[in-house]
């Protein structure tokens, strides 16, 4: 079978492509829920088979701006939606 002109550049193409991938796959950016006694009874209840949707308003108790502040690059989502911290932050299983 003979390569011709057309394959070359759908090689060329896929290799762009992949490279790009491997280009922005970095180190995962975010921070992990720590393992800590304040954090701990959200990784008991992940462990107990609750939804992170489930988990994620608890987060609030103390994450609310105000008791705990947020960093100033932390995103704020827009018009007042609720926060979603595990979305972003995960729990090692």
């Amino acid at each position: 079978m003979k390569l011709i002109k057309r394959d070359w550049y759908f090689i060329g193409i896929m290799v762009a492509v992949l490279a790009i991938f491997i280009a922005i796959s970095g180190k995962e950016k975010t921070k992990l829920v720590p393992k800590d006694a304040d954090h701990q009874k959200f990784h008991d209840m992940i462990q107990q088979g609750k939804t992170k949707k489930e988990v994620d308003p608890l987060c609030a108790e103390c994450h609310d701006g105000v008791k705990i502040a947020f960093p100033k690059d932390h995103p704020a989502k827009p018009g007042g939606a609720p926060m979603r911290c595990l979305f972003c932050h995960k729990i090692k299983r």
